[in-house]
């Protein structure tokens, strides 16, 4: 489980993707990263560990810029980005398998939750084509296919490239050649919209604009949305034009945190089926049986000496740990 946040509009989108992925940080505290459109390029930063990290890496490139002191030039500040917070689930935890990721042009960039089942036959083939991949993760493959599709119309790469992912995920893209729209996709995973007077934004969940505005659109499943800051258009990945009403959340933010449940514990019981989904995934779509190789080579010899284990949970967790221990 990731987090995602998205602004397109006309103020400054660093801190308001900032708060939002403050508000989104339970989703993953791996690593967390954001892009922004700068004057003819898209420029990332990304940090290994919880928000905290990232804030204070741009902290430090901040202080290098104000150091130039008259040499630098004042650029305006941009107003279209990206964030993202993981939670790893392929790939170690690195900065290179953090997001938001990228094509080998450096042209379209993406955050994405969830997993692409069928990543390893999409990067060869976009090895062969001699995209250069950067990182261990299954989500930098959309960020190329994207670019493979791209022709001038983003949301038409995306629709295109949608047709052949596999998996369940949530994605939003960018593309330096289109600097005022951010078009996303749903599958499975939640994606969100919120509406604002000339400026919108995209998120896993509502507390991330909460802020903002409280116009919401939902996304469904198998479902294409293209933002600019004068509107938002919903689509389906053959093109067609969908209509959506803009409904008004009332929830108080303790109630957004709760995603509309009346407790955490309702919330959670709902959010188990994509939980163990987007847990196991990953380590059961690359063949037949489960695939553990990133925890390293699991000895017969020694796990047949273990003689204890020790499940350490609490709340729910604790209760789901004494299934566990009759399992074991």
């Amino acid at each position: 489980m990731c987090g995602i946040v998205g602004y397109v509009g006309r103020r400054p989108a660093r801190e308001l993707l900032l708060a939002g992925l403050r508000k989104l940080e339970y989703r993953g505290y791996d690593s967390a990263g954001i892009s922004l459109m700068a004057e003819g390029r898209i420029e990332a930063v990304r940090a290994v560990g919880n928000l905290n990290a990232l804030e204070a890496k741009l902290a430090v490139e901040d202080a290098a810029i104000a150091g130039k002191g008259a040499v630098a030039v004042a650029a305006q500040p941009a107003t279209t980005g990206i964030g993202h917070t993981r939670w790893a689930t392929h790939g170690r935890v690195s900065e290179e398998n953090a997001h938001p990721h990228y094509d080998s042009g450096d042209r379209v960039h993406v955050v994405v939750n969830g997993i692409v089942e069928n990543y390893m036959s999409l990067k060869e083939r976009l090895s062969e084509q001699g995209n250069e991949f950067t990182s261990e993760t299954d989500a930098e493959v959309i960020a190329h296919l994207i670019a493979d599709h791209y022709d001038g119309d983003l949301a038409d790469a995306v629709r295109r490239a949608y047709t052949e992912l596999e998996g369940h995920y949530a994605f939003v893209a960018m593309c330096v050649d289109e600097p005022e729209l951010l078009v996303g996709a749903r599958k499975e995973c939640p994606l969100i919209i919120g509406r604002g007077e000339g400026e919108q934004f995209v998120a896993s969940a509502v507390p991330a604009f909460l802020a903002e505005t409280r116009q919401v659109q939902f996304l469904d499943n198998d479902e294409i949305v293209i933002l600019t800051p004068d509107g938002v258009t919903i689509t389906t990945p053959a093109g067609e034009e969908l209509e959506r009403a803009v409904e008004t959340v009332d929830w108080d933010e303790e109630t957004a945190e709760k995603g509309g449940y009346e407790t955490f514990m309702l919330k959670e019981i709902h959010e188990q089926a994509d939980a163990v989904a987007e847990t196991i995934a990953d380590r059961v779509a690359r063949g037949d049986g489960v695939d553990l190789d990133e925890e390293g080579a699991l000895d017969e010899a020694i796990l047949a000496g273990v003689k204890r284990v020790v499940v350490v949970a609490c709340g729910t967790s604790y209760h789901a740990g004494l299934i566990g221990r009759y399992a074991i």
